[in-house]
């Protein structure tokens, strides 16, 4: 199995661990940014291939790193796009502590169109846009992709899960995306004003990178999330 890793700066303690889930077409050069923000804030990243031809063996590389010893708790996974769906289906049945749900696909979430179309469904970053154009070994047709699951009713599993998505995602609607997690106890639910389908990557990804981090050290705290940060007139 090869993991790209992003590590804590030399020095620093390492503060958790993600797991992170790609989405459908994408290659490890999409998470070079992600890696490289959250690893500064001194948590170990690693991404980790998806086969949704085979969701048993990607299974299997999920639980053999949540497993690994070496690596720091919290383990948290994040996925994108299909991988969003992945992370949603397994946290509640391996041994991660939370999910990070970002731009989730559900049945039917597909984007046909040529090459062109795709990338302006995905994001509106410039930056991003050249990271995908770049991309070589990127399928440019995978968003037309059906998921491997005909069926798939989410629902908030007894773990910590944050859920981000782009109001404006024509790939998966908001409404759709965060439906089942809406008022559930544990799961903290953002929408990206104009956010597009690829929220970790889009022109908010600071924010987004930002409002990942604060559901870290919320986590770190208790799975309850007890906040990190409170008005100044609730200090007693």
């Amino acid at each position: 199995m090869t993991v790209t890793a992003w590590d804590e700066p030399t020095g620093a303690t390492p503060r958790g661990t993600l797991v992170v889930l790609p989405g459908r077409g994408e290659t490890d050069a999409s998470y070079a940014r992600f890696g490289a923000r959250l690893s500064a804030d001194a948590y170990k990243v690693r991404v980790v291939p998806v086969d949704l031809d085979d969701l048993t063996a990607t299974r299997e590389r999920v639980e053999k790193l949540l497993a690994d010893e070496s690596l720091p708790s919290p383990k948290v996974l994040v996925g994108a796009d299909s991988g969003a769906t992945l992370a949603a289906v397994l946290v509640g049945e391996v041994a991660a502590d939370a999910a990070v749900i970002a731009g989730v696909a559900l049945p039917g979430s597909t984007a046909d169109g040529t090459w062109e179309d795709q990338v302006e469904a995905r994001t509106a970053c410039p930056v991003h846009r050249s990271v995908l154009d770049g991309d070589l070994l990127l399928d440019r047709e995978a968003l037309e992709q059906p998921l491997p699951w005909t069926s798939l009713e989410l629902a908030a599993p007894d773990k910590p899960v944050l859920v981000i998505h782009g109001s404006a995602d024509r790939i998966t609607s908001a409404a759709d995306a965060v439906s089942s997690y809406v008022g559930a106890p544990g799961a903290r639910v953002w929408l990206v004003d104009g956010g597009r389908h690829d929220i970790l990557n889009d022109v908010s990804h600071r924010s987004v990178a930002a409002t990942i981090v604060l559901f870290l050290e919320s986590l770190k705290l208790g799975a309850e999330l007890p906040p990190v940060l409170v008005p100044a007139g609730a200090v007693r």
